[in-house]
């Protein structure tokens, strides 16, 4: 059987990056769901390390807005956030930099706010060449139907909409491997 569509290609850990949009302080307390936000971000993470995926961690405005929450940080000793101050990740040249210096082509975006930073970022993203696809359920604005605009609009500009789930069992495959069990263990 083949899929007749143009746009999606299957998803390959060798050619993706994931991308953490400004998970912060008292704004992130303040998101519809925080608590599934916040445990969906955690097995993306955890799935992304799994695989060697690279991530890109972006904070707006950390003096203001505070650091991102200890539930992603301590996930991630060995990595350093990306300041910003433009709401589109792609505003921040640091950015851009590191991700040209990965070689990944296809994004997988998360984060807060689902109507600004993360459309934007999307936005920006598909417009530079990007394949981007949005983790559903890790990305989440403070009001509902804002959270919904955004996922809206950018499928529209040619976001993929996919979950957490969704996305790592396409990068396993197959009930095998060394991989599979503690991906598998992400969802017990």
């Amino acid at each position: 059987m083949t899929i007749m569509t143009a746009a999606y290609q299957w998803l390959e850990a060798k050619d993706c990056v994931l991308v953490l949009v400004d998970i912060q302080g008292k704004l992130a307390q303040l998101m519809h769901e925080k608590e599934k936000l916040f445990s969906q971000l955690q097995r993306m993470i955890k799935g992304a390390l799994l695989f060697d995926i690279p991530i890109l961690w972006m904070e707006q405005l950390p003096e203001k807005l505070g650091p991102t929450i200890p539930e992603i940080t301590e996930l991630l000793p060995d990595l350093r956030p990306i300041p910003k101050h433009a709401f589109s990740c792609y505003g921040e040249p640091r950015f851009v930099e590191a991700l040209q210096k990965s070689g990944r082509k296809r994004v997988l975006l998360t984060g807060i706010e689902s109507h600004v930073c993360v459309y934007q970022s999307a936005y920006h993203l598909i417009e530079a060449g990007y394949d981007v696809t949005l983790i559903n359920d890790a990305i989440s604005s403070r009001d509902p139907a804002n959270r919904e605009l955004g996922l809206q609009r950018m499928q529209a500009l040619g976001a993929t909409p996919s979950s957490v789930e969704m996305v790592l069992f396409e990068l396993q495959k197959e009930a095998a491997g060394e991989r599979f069990k503690p991906m598998a263990q992400l969802f017990k």
